[in-house]
């Protein structure tokens, strides 16, 4: 049995991916390659929500599904909470949105390039994938877009706004045309929407029954080490794509968690504020720098092109800057990808690319 080949009785759309990875690890003396938020809740925050915690009965399942998380983002979203949807992180929640929208055969149309997950969770589920790629800024292909999903009959379409790992974000215009031109459900993943320049597309939800948007805590939020994502979209529609949905997957750490930071939202508001400002005095500094080009972005990473990435991404690394080498995105050659840091941390990178 020790030398017997078991990949026959694997899925044979593992040999088309590979296992997740971040190339240089995920510790450094300045951290920059997660799209992280720089500032973890504050000690006085954490006592609180761990003080209610205890309080919890451990050996208990938490709920089926967390209903009291649910209930305290569909206040903070002003939605009915039979139209949200709480996971373990966004990730879960992408993995169950499409296995509820895709089968063998069917049509997904993906704007390229975009967040790896989507296209490997298309492979395993051997949908086919209709690929339109961005323009040559990294925008949005809008008319293609819809051209392709009537053209191929597609029945999912996936739009993250802002779009990592572009940083670009679709207008709300832009985004109810969709929805309305074409015979699809849409998802619309809205990680980054916190430091967009766009709307959300959450008013939409009303008006546009195909309407799926995606909402993750782990950025704006700064929980990403707590795992807590949401789906929100018609009662109707949530009904069926949570069928799929594994029970227990949010703790009651997590739903407490939420509870406590959305209490507390201005903490949110003045670190989301205090992004945006470094984004742009960042974005205006790497404009002087030569040799390299850098994108407008609406999320809270920035992308620079630069004469060779892997060169530069290891010149960082051994100065102690962990960013990311988004290189082998399509139209990404030579692309680096970094979140916004603390201010003396975005110095010093400005410091080591001037000296590149």
């Amino acid at each position: 049995m020790r030398d017997k080949d078991f990949s026959r009785m694997l899925n044979p759309a593992l040999q088309r991916i590979g296992a997740y990875s971040v190339e240089g690890g995920q510790s450094a003396e300045i951290k920059l390659n997660q799209n992280e938020s720089p500032f973890d809740l504050p000690e006085g925050l954490k006592d609180a929500i761990l003080d209610e915690f205890k309080q919890e009965s451990w050996n208990r399942y938490p709920d089926i599904l967390p209903y009291r998380g649910i209930q305290a983002y569909a206040e903070f979203t002003g939605v009915s909470p039979e139209s949200v949807m709480m996971s373990n992180g966004s990730n879960e929640m992408l993995y169950t949105i499409f296995i509820a929208c895709l089968e063998k055969g069917s049509r997904i149309v993906l704007p390229e390039p975009s967040f790896s997950l989507y296209d490997k969770l298309a492979i395993m589920l051997q949908a086919e994938r209709i690929i339109v790629p961005m323009h040559d800024d990294l925008g949005f292909d809008v008319p293609e877009i819809i051209r392709r999903a009537q053209e191929e009959r597609a029945a999912f379409i996936v739009l993250s706004t802002p779009n990592n790992p572009t940083g670009k974000s679709l207008s709300i215009e832009d985004i109810r045309m969709i929805v309305h031109e074409v015979d699809a459900i849409v998802l619309v993943d809205e990680a980054y929407v916190e430091f967009s320049r766009e709307d959300s597309a959450l008013c939409l939800i009303d008006e546009a029954p195909n309407l799926i948007v995606l909402r993750t805590m782990s950025k704006a939020l700064a929980l990403a080490g707590m795992r807590i994502g949401f789906a929100l979209t018609n009662p109707a529609l949530l009904a069926e794509i949570a069928k799929p949905k594994i029970p227990f997957t949010s703790s009651r750490l997590a739903e407490i968690t939420l509870q406590h930071v959305l209490a507390n939202y201005h903490l949110v508001e003045e670190s989301v504020s205090y992004i945006l400002q470094e984004r742009e005095r960042i974005y205006e500094a790497l404009k002087g720098i030569s040799g390299l080009h850098v994108f407008e972005s609406d999320a809270n990473f920035i992308i620079i092109r630069v004469r060779n990435a892997q060169e530069v991404f290891s010149f960082l690394a051994g100065e102690g800057i962990l960013v990311r080498n988004v290189s082998g995105y399509p139209l990404m050659q030579n692309c680096l990808r970094f979140n916004i840091g603390l201010r003396k941390e975005n110095d010093l990178l400005l410091e080591k690319l001037r000296m590149m």
